[in-house]
């Protein structure tokens, strides 16, 4: 019996240590392409922006590889840090516009610090270039802000929308499920949410879009101000 529950033991540790290293490696199912609404960052965050006035345009948050069963991993996987040098001048050009740090405005270390937290989760698949490059090209492909200011979706203070308003017209311009998130504001708790981020789900590979599952993290009525 005490050899039987010692094997049971090392089966158990065996297992772990395996969960572990294939988290820490970068086993992933799919990407979560996030773009952020700039002016919902800088009310939630607790402290003022860089810049006094956010940019007006969904920016890019990250590009994570994601598991169905746990879309918050992988994350900080082994692998290639950050190299600077590898975003070139014609590409930096165009993250600053994609990508930029809407809250502190440190773009080269928002960069390093989604690759070396997402990007390096996916190393086998996208290089650092091809993670950078690739994330640009989507958010070229599909511009959520005209998307809604299509459907007669402006941000203001005034109007709440459900999650079908906005996710329908996304839905209709990409054919694919998006995801939306919004956070409260902590200095008006009792005021609706406010839309934070769109999620785009893309195959392992990153190249083809695909529809989004989970949890809707907003509630019934939101603000998109």
């Amino acid at each position: 019996m005490g050899m039987l529950k010692s094997s049971l033991a090392f089966l158990v540790l065996a297992f772990a240590f395996f969960f572990c290293y294939v988290m820490s490696s970068g086993s992933y199912d799919y990407f979560q392409f996030v773009q952020q609404w700039p002016p919902t960052n800088c009310k939630v965050r607790g402290k003022p922006c860089s810049k006094p006035r956010p940019l007006q345009y969904f920016t890019i948050h990250g590009l994570w590889p994601s598991n169905y069963s746990n879309p918050t991993m992988p994350s900080n996987c082994n692998g290639l840090k950050f190299e600077d040098r590898k975003v070139y001048p014609q590409l930096r050009s165009k993250l600053k516009r994609s990508w930029p740090d809407v809250e502190s405005g440190n773009d080269t270390k928002f960069w390093e610090s989604e690759w070396n937290k997402h990007g390096r989760c996916s190393e086998q698949t996208l290089n650092q270039m091809q993670y950078f490059e690739g994330s640009h090209d989507m958010w070229k492909s599909f511009n959520i802000t005209n998307i809604l200011k299509n459907a007669s979706i402006i941000p203001n203070a005034t109007q709440t929308w459900s999650y079908s308003d906005i996710a329908s017209p996304i839905k209709a311009a990409t054919k694919r499920t998006p995801l939306l998130r919004c956070k409260r504001d902590p200095k008006h708790p009792n005021k609706p949410q406010l839309l934070h981020e769109v999620v785009f789900c893309y195959d392992y590979n990153a190249i083809k879009q695909i529809d989004c599952n989970g949890t809707a993290g907003c509630q019934q009525a939101f603000s998109f101000q």
